[in-house]
């Protein structure tokens, strides 16, 4: 049996999801990395000599392990995801001891009052850590758990400041970024959209979907032929389809990803990119990619019209992508395990 094959499992409509084999293999990558302090790649703004020599956890006493701010939020919000649907899961009681020691109110405060404490950090991890942080606060908002129901409670002071920051950030944000790596708009949107929705914050949903059609709505004939970039692990044309179905009726979405996504455009960012050097902390970035041009070809799939005839073509090749990708999530090289079983889950639970 593959690698892959042990990993997943077909569910309704030839879909594939996370087999519970698959949970317990992939939630080990972040109990891994969750309290591994180094290496670490902070990208904090020294601005002055006494914070110098402040040490990642120092600077985030909740979000300082698996290399970077942002992938260690996604691997808790990985972690809870695991949690919350698979209850068998062998290692339930080890995730629920690795968050307790995070998740603490004293050091989501301390996470919190980063951002006013430096002049400089109101744009740190803008805006694809904030994104995975309002991800982390839905998956905890509704998790109906005595435990997940504290954490949420000791998040909301940093969920807080990230949504302020966001509301003040977009009607200034003029250009969307249509880059394939962290800074992109559309998937930050996606995200911020989901917890709107889910939390019920109309103010912030209406903000996002009319600054979605500001930037996108008009566009047409996206240079999709020309991804991937080098270190791409988003698709920039594929990730604006992802926020636009969110935003527009299916007909009409269907008209404007015509228009939008010519047939060589699409074709080319359906096909499986390739990763030369999995040891190399950037080439690796591909291999995100599989997994997010999938869980992007999927909801698209999904959200079509039932006559559409890209619908199949569309699910087939995230299978195929999510496929190939699953060998390559844990191969010993931290340059992928501290982030890509993050990825994985949300291709095969979305």
């Amino acid at each position: 049996m593959s690698a892959s094959a042990q990993l997943i499992e077909n569910a309704a409509g030839g879909a594939v999801t996370l087999s519970a084999a698959g949970a317990a293999h992939l939630a080990q990558l972040p109990l891994r990395c969750l309290h591994r302090e180094y290496p670490n790649k902070t990208g904090h703004s020294i601005e002055s000599a006494n914070d110098a020599a402040l040490t990642p956890k120092q600077l985030h006493p909740a979000f300082y392990g698996c290399f970077d701010w942002h992938s260690s939020v996604h691997g808790h919000w990985m972690l809870l995801r695991l949690l919350k649907s698979y209850p068998s899961l062998p290692q339930r009681e080890q995730i629920r001891h690795a968050l307790a020691a995070t998740l603490t109110a004293e050091n989501l405060q301390a996470e919190a009052a980063y951002f006013s404490q430096y002049k400089l950090a109101r744009t740190y991890e803008r805006t694809y850590g904030w994104a995975w942080l309002l991800k982390l606060d839905q998956e905890l908002m509704t998790f109906d758990d005595a435990q997940a129901r504290q954490w949420h409670a000791n998040l909301q002071p940093l969920t807080d400041v990230v949504v302020q920051l966001w509301t003040a950030y977009l009607p200034k944000q003029t250009y969307p970024n249509r880059t394939g790596v962290h800074p992109n708009t559309a998937f930050g949107l996606v995200f911020a959209l989901d917890w709107a929705r889910a939390k019920g914050d109309k103010t912030f949903e209406a903000l996002i979907v009319s600054r979605a059609k500001d930037y996108y709505l008009r566009n047409k004939a996206a240079p999709a032929t020309l991804e991937p970039d080098g270190t791409d692990f988003l698709s920039p044309s594929l990730e604006v389809c992802d926020l636009m179905r969110r935003v527009l009726p299916a007909q009409e979405f269907s008209r404007w990803m015509t228009a939008f996504l010519t047939p060589p455009g699409l074709a080319n960012v359906t096909k499986a990119p390739v990763v030369s050097d999995r040891t190399d902390y950037a080439i690796v970035h591909l291999d995100g990619l599989f997994l997010s041009r999938a869980w992007c070809l999927r909801g698209i799939a999904q959200s079509l019209p039932a006559g559409d005839v890209r619908r199949g073509r569309l699910a087939r090749s995230a299978r195929d992508l999510i496929n190939t990708a699953l060998p390559h999530v844990a191969t010993g090289e931290y340059g992928g395990e501290h982030w890509l079983a993050s990825f994985a889950v949300y291709a095969l639970s979305e």
